[in-house]
């Protein structure tokens, strides 16, 4: 199988997007550094949250309350797991795929928490074919994502840990509080390796939500990322991943102009508190969530009509296309929402009327 080149990835992982900002830190990082770390806490809340290394600017990661940042870094500098839990679009996967990449150099020991998920995606599987030939042995182990951590004193995800079903996240128990894998089948058990440690995210606004036994949230350490506090603060988070996954998509930076996202933001804002910024105007909420996450992907599609069926800039009919389907996830109630913001507060706002007029016709 020939590998793709990396300039054709749309995506890298988090080491490899920010190699020179991770070596650049490596390289002043005198602080002292828990074993198999690759940074110091200090030195990766400073990736997180951005400044210098050196001659290096470091690009921010994450928008918020320093704070919280120092309590999840401190979190994982112990022998307690880190979970970090929001609504959606609270930049839960984000955080903890450049937390895993500037601690362990290595984001990808990742599980993706599903309804189907079973224990041996936690813990371990078979190679049947060496199984049946060898019966059971250490070469016919096939390592989970948690294992290789445990062996390699390196950070493993777990992605929507409350989508996984309750006795099956039951399983991490005896990782998170003995540091010890067990394997029945040889006698044996994998223990943990200084530098180990667990990140799970959660949200409770999806359907089919499996909430935590107690004694696996004993575990953990919570730490709560918030929605943006801010309208300028929440433009800054959207134009920043516009502009760096835009380059992926071979989307032009220009192509997203700031009023368009100020504006989309200023709706998402609006329609998630139920009144205006200015508090003056009470307003019904929709049932779609209406996150920061969202509001990147409405931008990315204008960019996309913009680009390839106008003149390059993102204009009001570009962005209504998708607002209007970010906005409408439940015909029956949410356009009934969106109409009556349209008519009260965008018809009457000024400089607003070209994108009332584009959603307007879009729902005709």
């Amino acid at each position: 199988m020939q590998l793709p080149e990396q300039n054709n990835i749309i995506r890298p992982h988090a080491e490899t997007a920010y190699a020179h900002e991770l070596k650049a830190l490596e390289a002043i990082d005198d602080r002292p550094r828990p074993t198999n770390w690759r940074l110091s806490p200090w030195a990766v809340v400073t990736y997180l949250l951005g400044g210098k290394a050196g001659e290096t600017v470091i690009e921010p990661k994450y928008y918020g309350q320093r704070r919280l940042i120092e309590i999840a870094v401190a979190t994982l500098a112990t022998d307690r797991a880190l979970l970090l839990l929001g609504v959606p679009g609270t930049a839960k996967t984000w955080v903890s795929e450049h937390l895993s990449a500037a601690i362990s150099g290595d984001s990808t020991l990742m599980v993706q928490g599903t309804a189907g998920l079973n224990e041996e995606n936690l813990r371990y599987g078979w190679n049947y074919a060496r199984l049946l030939a060898e019966g059971p042995s250490e070469n016919a182990l096939v390592l989970s994502p948690v294992m290789h951590a445990m062996r390699n004193g390196k950070i493993v995800r777990v992605e929507e840990l409350t989508r996984i079903p309750a006795d099956v996240q039951d399983t991490l128990i005896t990782v998170l509080s003995e540091k010890t894998l067990p394997i029945p089948e040889l006698g044996a058990e994998v223990q943990a390796q200084r530098g180990f440690n667990l990140i799970a995210t959660s949200n409770d606004r999806d359907k089919g939500v499996n909430e935590l036994s107690a004694a696996l949230r004993r575990r953990f350490n919570t730490v709560v990322l918030p929605l943006p506090e801010s309208l300028d603060e929440e433009v800054a988070i959207v134009q920043n991943r516009v502009s760096a996954l835009g380059k992926s998509l071979e989307l032009p930076p220009e192509a997203a102009p700031l009023r368009e996202i100020q504006r989309l933001v200023t709706v998402f804002r609006e329609l998630r508190s139920g009144k205006t910024e200015d508090g003056r105007e009470k307003i019904k909420s929709p049932t779609a969530t209406l996150s920061t996450a969202e509001a990147i992907s409405v931008i990315h599609q204008g960019q996309s009509l913009a680009v390839h069926f106008g003149d390059g800039e993102l204009r009001a009919h570009d962005l209504a296309a998708g607002l209007s389907g970010a906005v409408i996830k439940d015909p029956g109630t949410d356009n009934t929402v969106w109409q009556e913001y349209l008519e009260t507060i965008v018809k009457k706002r000024d400089g607003w009327q070209d994108l009332y007029r584009a959603c307007k016709e879009l729902g005709r």
